[in-house]
């Protein structure tokens, strides 16, 4: 049978709304929560505004450096990419695969390059100018440990983050990372923050400290959202 026709055969068949088995840290240990197939499509949703916000438009290239277990955050930005028409390529953010980012930043030039870790900026130090490499990148999203290593060489980065079940991506105005309001409910206590779910989440999960150092901002962002920020100590 051709892959056409398998393709076609399979969409025919009865889904799951199961998408994916989320599994994230807590000031307690592990939790687990289901993420549907809508909520995927809600969550990709998201994050393709908030990427259309920082100017990514079809034929521009993108970088994602991401991690397999990432996939209840790197699926909806993969997703988001798709649906903006913006070609990518993908390496592993671990720091051992950081030729790979070295060899797709050089041939794909891209537009932005979405979730660079500080164990890949601390590989590419070894063989690269970090500085020079990055700071001609209209587009940096970086994880939060990345945010001042990019700084200390002049490179202009937005915060990408899991906090939690959830992503938070911070807009132009870098004023703080945008999480999903009608998705998710953050707050904060004793200078932790803490998440539960929202009503629309098929798995419930009440209030629960995240043991992530970081605070909440309310009110309309400069970029015209009214999602809540997190400002997170570790990017700072």
């Amino acid at each position: 049978m051709a892959r056409a026709d398998t393709l076609a055969r399979a969409r025919t068949l009865d889904r799951p709304e199961l998408a994916y088995l989320l599994r994230f840290p807590t000031a307690d240990g592990m939790r687990d929560l289901e993420l549907t197939w809508a909520e995927l499509a809600r969550d990709t949703e998201w994050a393709t505004a908030r990427l259309r916000e920082h100017g990514l438009a079809a034929g521009q290239r993108a970088l994602l450096t991401a991690s397999g277990f990432e996939g209840f955050w790197g699926r909806a930005v993969i997703g988001a990419l798709r649906t903006l028409k913006v070609p990518y390529g993908i390496a592993e953010a671990m720091g051992w695969d950081h030729r790979r980012t070295a060899v797709f930043h050089r041939e794909l030039t891209p537009h932005a390059v979405i979730g660079l870790s500080a164990e890949t900026l601390e590989g590419l130090a070894g063989s690269a100018d970090i500085g020079e490499m990055f700071r001609s990148t209209p587009v940096v999203l970086a994880r939060p440990a990345a945010i001042p290593l990019l700084r200390a060489v002049g490179v202009t980065a937005s915060v990408i983050s899991a906090v939690g079940p959830a992503l938070a991506l911070e807009c132009p105005e870098r004023s703080g990372a945008h999480v999903n309001a009608a998705e998710w409910r953050f707050g904060e206590r004793d200078g932790q923050l803490t998440v539960a779910a929202g009503e629309g989440r098929t798995s419930p999960l009440p209030e629960t400290p995240l043991g992530i150092t970081g605070r909440v901002v309310a009110g309309r962002c400069g970029c015209g959202s009214d999602d809540p920020r997190v400002l997170l100590a570790e990017a700072n």
